[in-house]
């Protein structure tokens, strides 16, 4: 269920996901949206044979819990979802759809409170927030087992690779240029 794109479109704006839905990316990660446009973006994803990974933590309109977790699979069976919160990842699993633990490492204190959270929910992938710092990236993927994305504070093609060569299976941006580069 996991991707094999180097690149994995962030779409924030309905103008990026135009954007997307008119590149060669098949899948792509769904933030900031308001719950009453969902089902006309998955509609129109569909239609352009796209799959759509929600970071369902920001869905406007929509609780942030095991809940909305279940509406959100049930009505729009997304590839995935991306959420720091537990209780979604583990109904992500449940409900057999690509289960994305976001993990924001500010210092060694939220790395190790991270592995017990990854522990715990047993994610299929892990995104490593920010993702510019390899051997991080590196240590991460050693300790868990798991697949990385990398996001955050990516602005080249530079960072990108060496994200990569690190051991993330892709990187996670909204930087339109880093779509065209990779597309």
């Amino acid at each position: 269920m996991e991707t094999k794109q180097r690149i994995i479109p962030a779409i924030k704006t309905m103008k990026q996901f135009e954007s997307f839905l008119a590149s060669g990316f098949q899948v792509g990660v769904l933030l900031e949206v308001h719950i009453a446009q969902l089902k006309g973006v998955f509609a129109y994803a569909r239609r352009h044979g796209k799959e759509l990974i929600i970071h369902a933590d920001l869905v406007q309109g929509l609780s942030h819990d095991e809940h909305a977790a279940e509406y959100l699979c049930q009505e729009f069976r997304p590839h995935g979802l991306i959420s720091t919160k537990a209780s979604v990842i583990l109904k992500a699993r449940q409900k057999r759809v690509l289960a994305v633990q976001r993990i924001f490492l500010l210092d060694s204190h939220a790395l190790e409170k991270s592995y017990q959270l990854i522990a715990k929910t047993n994610p299929d992938c892990i995104e490593v927030i920010p993702g510019a710092m390899p051997h991080i990236i590196r240590e991460v993927k050693e300790q868990t087992g798991k697949p990385i994305y990398a996001g955050g504070l990516i602005r080249t093609p530079d960072d990108v690779e060496r994200a990569l060569e690190a051991g993330a299976a892709a990187v996670t941006t909204s930087n339109e240029a880093l779509w065209r580069h990779y597309n």
